[in-house]
């Protein structure tokens, strides 16, 4: 049993470890090749930050862990609203007014409510990820053809206060890669980073995998249970210690911004992806609950957005009273049944 727990452990962050690196690999590569900084954050990155999460689904959906598969999603959009956004409302004000903001999330709205009807179709097959990574497609094409607008919006309004003031402005827009630290100058070192977090995924995601569903056997919980709650939870600590850090350097700002394209990606390309390659079974549990609290938290995010709440300690606290209260309900429905 207790080697059950250092796989998960161990697993979980082997994954954090190679995606992070993947991700640094991927864009020291693209930027050699002269990848314009905005393109590669809206794929390369969001990708990469999201692979832990990708490999984990793949791999418990071909193993025929279903609950795992779609658990993990679920419960990592869950933790996103509720704890990513809630935990560093406790260390500073985190404001919800970002532009393009409610725009984004009345899409991840739509986007659940695609994924939803999906499920009951279960299971998620070969067309349903067609579609799925169809909006994933639209979704990129949209925020691409809007940023350039907002650059060029930019620029205009820059260059007529003076070439110095626009110069700055331009180079703002283009650093659209603040979250990557530590990017390899050399190609070398780079394509070495891609080798290590191509290898370190898999690696990882069978390790998590194994220790996952022993444990659940071993607790007479199901599949589902340990993918929202435990596996779940791990695949967001890269989200939660990116806004935990933009709390204490006082941009929290953004982090509604990276909440809302973490659950995008997460429906659409975490689960088109791998429905594309493997049917993914969804059990009955999480159609009954947890596809309902994850909608419930994307409304809310969407409220919050338009209505540009800040979010202060008093938030904070009961957005992250309210994922604790649903993690043990999650546990005492899963022992229950």
């Amino acid at each position: 049993m207790l080697f059950d727990y250092i796989s998960l452990a161990g697993g979980l962050v082997v994954l954090i470890i190679a995606g992070d690196v993947l991700v640094r690999g991927s864009v020291g590569i693209a930027q050699r090749l002269g990848i314009p900084n905005l393109v590669i954050g809206l794929t390369i990155v969001a990708f990469g930050t999201s692979a832990p999460e990708l490999v984990i689904s793949l791999k418990a959906a071909m193993k025929g862990a279903g609950g795992i598969a779609i658990g993990n999603v679920v419960g990592s959009n869950i933790a996103n609203v509720l704890l990513v956004l809630g935990l560093p409302a406790l260390i500073a004000a985190t404001p919800c007014g970002e532009s393009g903001a409610t725009r984004n999330a009345l899409f991840m709205v739509a986007v659940t409510l695609v994924f939803i009807v999906l499920c009951f179709f279960t299971p998620i097959g070969f067309i349903a990820g067609v579609i799925l990574l169809a909006l994933l497609g639209g979704f990129l094409a949209a925020s691409t053809m809007t940023a350039r607008k907002h650059r060029k919006e930019q620029k205009k309004i820059a260059s007529a206060a003076g070439a110095a003031v626009a110069d700055a402005e331009i180079d703002e827009e283009d650093d659209a890669l603040d979250d990557v630290d530590d990017v390899p100058d050399s190609v070398w070192v780079a394509m070495i980073y891609i080798v290590l977090g191509l290898v370190g995924l898999p690696l990882g995601a069978h390790f998590t995998i194994n220790g996952a569903t022993d444990i659940a056997t071993a607790w007479g919980v199901s599949e589902a249970v340990i993918g929202l709650t435990v596996i779940a939870l791990g695949t967001s600590l890269p989200e939660l210690a990116t806004t935990v850090m933009a709390a204490i350097r006082q941009h929290g700002a953004v982090a509604i911004g990276n909440v809302i394209g973490s659950n995008i990606f997460n429906l659409l390309a975490i689960i088109g992806i791998t429905a594309v390659i493997v049917p993914i079974d969804v059990p009955a549990e999480v159609l009954k609950f947890d596809v309902w609290v994850m909608l419930a938290c994307a409304i809310l995010l969407t409220v919050l957005a338009a209505c540009r709440i800040c979010l202060g300690k008093i938030s904070g606290l009961v957005m992250t009273c309210a994922y604790c209260g649903y993690i043990a309900t999650v546990y005492l429905i899963g022992n229950v049944s």
